[in-house]
């Protein structure tokens, strides 16, 4: 008997068993510590993993390379997303603090980012009081993406921050670097899917080294294949190839995503 409660208790606790092994833990009619009905949390956890950091095509970190991990914590409700995500080299190479809020609403989905990048091997940077020289990203995104035509097309646009260059005469200035990015997809059963992207840049922009003009920046072939849980939970696993034709570079990269 203590083998066979020692096996169950390490299948619960990887949660692999059949959802109505956690039946009796439901209670609709519970109350918080506020007194208030207990209900589903619209909170969600999620950690992603990457072999390398590779970010529309672009390389994050072409020195000192290494795994990276995303952690986040977000909100939604209805069409309304909330995230905050940290990105953290297990090298202590590179850090990297995201947050965003979103609307979705019959297939578009419009979004304000902001993506700081912090001095990892300093203490001068400053998250609130940088200023001109701030190392925050804002950015405004427009995606369509309709739910029964395996399409979708995302346009962006860095409108604050440090997203500058010098030009000719030696000033700075703000790029507005802009993405477009369309693709599409094919879906197997359980939800596996491999899909096709493609983004391009229309100005001298942080996707072409501040460079050239329109120039194509990423092309990505994914293969997501889904790890299904008897409780219902899924991990979703996919391998990447990109290549960016700017500065003629290729990876293959894998990422793990778990949502919880």
């Amino acid at each position: 008997m203590k083998k066979i409660f020692l096996i169950v208790s390490l299948l619960l606790s990887f949660n692999i068993l059949p959802s109505f092994a956690n039946d009796t833990l439901e209670m609709p009619d519970a109350k918080n510590n506020w007194g208030g009905k207990l209900i589903k949390s619209p909170f969600g956890l999620g950690l992603d993993i990457q072999t390398k950091y590779i970010w529309r095509g672009m390389e994050m970190m072409p020195e000192d390379s290494a795994p990276v991990l995303f952690p986040s914590v977000n909100y939604s409700w209805k069409g309304l997303y909330i995230y905050f995500m940290g990105g953290y080299a297990i090298n202590g190479k590179y850090a990297e603090v995201d947050a965003g809020i979103s609307y979705t609403w019959n297939g578009f989905t419009l979004g304000v980012y902001d993506y700081y990048y912090p001095t990892v091997d300093s203490k001068e940077d400053q998250y609130i009081k940088g200023g001109r020289h701030t190392g925050h990203w804002l950015e405004a995104c427009l995606t369509y993406s309709p739910e029964k035509v395996p399409v979708w097309a995302s346009l962006s646009n860095f409108f604050y921050g440090a997203d500058k260059y010098t030009d000719a005469s030696g000033k700075e200035k703000q790029a507005y670097s802009t993405y477009l990015e369309v693709g599409t997809y094919y879906d197997f059963l359980q939800n596996n899917r491999i899909s096709l992207a493609a983004g391009a840049t229309f100005n001298k922009s942080c996707y072409n080294g501040y460079e050239h003009d329109f120039s194509v920046c990423n092309l990505e072939l994914k293969y997501t294949y889904n790890v299904l849980f008897n409780s219902g939970w899924t991990l979703p696993l996919n391998v990447a190839y990109i290549y960016n034709p700017v500065f003629d570079k290729s990876f293959v990269n894998f990422t793990a995503n778990f949502a919880f």
